[in-house]
């Protein structure tokens, strides 16, 4: 699950950056308003952390921004601004949810659930399906042929990114910026050791293959019919 936290205060933004990451979160950051609407204008997010009070562009400008742009992406308000008519105001511009600081992370963490169970992600992209392989992102439950697939939480980022991006090749930069976060090459074979068991758990005792190593380029998911890479 991809998630932007625009959030000027450096602690507060890493404090929850490291809480979404542990609960299986790949989390963009940005530090004003500015960068932050132009973040979320170009990326695709399940959900996005914004502070109300931030330099350049302030967060309910970029709940206007967004709403008027048809951006349904939930929006939660962080704010030190807590009387009823901020709050109201934060909703009424367009957040899903208005949460006042100081908070407890265990409660923006079930508030971002809420927001999730209500239906508020596209009906189109809480089921990710690649022919008999289903990924429901809201449970994090994986079947192939009906048949229920356990997976590791770095597997299955990966698998869902590679969902995301059907029939696309997905380059190892792209995995390890949007899986590990990291915007270096490590060096290692980590990612070939992840993809190696990723494939052993959707594609072997299945047919077809859904997994294809595009040599030189990355990696594709395919539905069968678009043919091999």
């Amino acid at each position: 699950m991809r998630t932007l936290v625009i959030e000027d205060d450096i602690d507060t933004a890493n404090y929850i950056a490291k809480g979404l990451k542990e609960h299986g979160h790949v989390v963009d950051q940005a530090s004003d308003g500015k960068d932050g609407l132009f973040m979320a204008l170009e990326n695709d997010y399940e959900i996005i952390i914004l502070d109300r009070m931030l330099p350049a562009l302030d967060g309910l400008s970029i709940l206007k921004t967004l709403r008027s742009s048809k951006h349904r992406t939930p929006v939660i308000i962080l704010s030190a601004l807590g009387e009823v008519d901020d709050r109201v105001a934060g909703l009424k511009a367009g957040g899903d949810d208005y949460l006042v600081k100081p908070f407890a992370f265990s409660e923006l963490l079930a508030r971002i659930e809420a927001l999730l169970r209500r239906g508020e992600m596209k009906p189109d992209t809480s089921l990710l399906k690649v022919a008999d392989l289903e990924l429901e992102r809201l449970t994090h439950r994986v079947k192939r042929a009906g048949k229920a697939i356990d997976l590791q939480p770095r597997e299955y980022m990966i698998l869902e990114f590679l969902m995301q991006h059907t029939g696309q090749i997905v380059t190892r930069t792209m995995l390890l910026e949007n899986v590990w976060d990291y915007h270096f090459d490590p060096q290692t074979n980590i990612i070939d050791v992840h993809i190696s068991r990723l494939r052993n758990k959707i594609d072997k005792g299945f047919e077809p293959p859904l997994m294809q190593t595009v040599r030189g380029a990355g990696y594709c998911l395919r539905e069968p019919s678009a043919g091999s890479a």
